[in-house]
């Protein structure tokens, strides 16, 4: 019986990855569609194959159709959306970032271990052949002892000095309490998860640098560096003001080798990687695609659902991720190293 999705929020990335992900699976279909515009909702339906479109979270939720809801709503609304499917036995998928707070991400995980439901968080770039690749070599020992790792995902348009302020419905990206943080929220937060992911290790430490001003308190390019538990030291950058960095990539290396990437890091399956070991030295390159990544993550989903083993990326993972995006907060504020409790 193919699980039914319901999706809270008709924007563009539900529209053009999720959607189109859910629909290219075998094992799923869009039950219903929620967006507070009913005309919206209708129209999203009608180009989905969405059996139901409502104006109203809680009827969506009550929906006997629905076995799992994607939630793409605005930040800040996550953890109650979360919470309120849980309760109606509903397993989630919500996306990145989890919740606004470390509190709202516990709070999250357990209505979902309470009510026997499955969460899952929205990280995509787990789903990229290139960065499973890579961990695996990580976790087989293939390139030795880890010293050093990076993840950049730059973007930006020439000659801008500033992101013009959004309108109409993207104007929640510039309100802090709703979104936030900033350029963070919108990638830096990948890069996080997927170093975590690469390195199957956590965080112990975050060193932060952006441009956020007391005028401009939305960050729109950050430069972190993190200490990892294993004694890694990783850098990463993100932001939108690098319009000629193209590589966006990750790289790993090691006392036995290196294993890095171009091109990966983005919302197209895509790019290539490159490794050197002892043992080999090759170079992948990755057929573009723009749907593959979401829908190995439903497919992700919908196998954990089945084998009741943990999706792509999991509530945990979610939660380690705003706790990081915490210290870089507070590391930016008070400029100085912040340890993750």
């Amino acid at each position: 019986m193919p699980i039914g999705w319901g999706i809270i929020s008709t924007g563009r990335h539900p529209d053009l990855k999720m959607a189109p992900a859910i629909n290219a699976s075998k094992g799923s279909h869009i039950a219903a569609v929620m967006s507070r515009d009913i005309g919206r909702a209708q129209a999203f339906a009608a180009k989905h194959n969405a059996s139901t479109a409502v104006d109203d979270v809680d009827v969506l939720i009550e929906n006997p159709n629905v076995d799992a809801v994607y939630i793409a709503s605005p930040n800040f609304l996550h953890a109650e959306q979360t919470i309120k499917a849980a309760k109606a036995g509903k397993h989630v998928l919500v996306e990145k970032p989890m919740a606004l707070s470390i509190a709202d991400a516990e709070q999250m995980i357990e209505a979902c271990l309470k009510f026997s439901v499955t969460l899952g968080v929205g990280f995509h770039l787990r789903a990229h052949g290139a960065h499973q690749a890579i961990r695996e070599l990580v976790v087989n020992g293939d390139l030795g002892n880890i010293h050093f790792a990076e993840a950049n995902w730059g973007r930006g348009v020439r000659g801008q000095e500033t992101v013009p302020p959004r309108s109409g419905l993207q104007a929640w990206w510039d309100e802090p309490k709703m979104i936030g943080a900033g350029a963070f929220m919108a990638t830096g937060v990948h890069c996080v998860d997927l170093l975590r992911y690469a390195l199957s290790d956590e965080i112990i430490a975050v060193n932060a640098t952006t441009d956020a001003t007391h005028a401009k308190p939305l960050e729109e390019f950050a430069h972190l560096v993190l200490e990892f538990s294993r004694g890694t030291i990783a850098t990463l950058m993100t932001g939108r003001k690098t319009p000629d960095y193209y590589r966006n990539e990750i790289g790993i290396y090691g006392t036995l080798g290196s294993a890095y990437t171009n091109s990966t890091i983005d919302m197209n399956q895509e790019g290539s990687l490159s490794t050197h070991t002892d043992k080999q030295s090759a170079n992948m390159q990755y057929e573009y695609d723009p749907i593959n990544l979401y829908k190995v993550q439903v497919e992700a989903f919908e196998s954990s659902l089945i084998s009741k083993q943990d999706p792509l990326a999991t509530g945990i993972d979610g939660l380690r991720t705003v706790e990081a995006t915490v210290a870089m907060l507070e590391s930016a504020k008070i400029k100085a190293q912040v340890k993750l409790k």
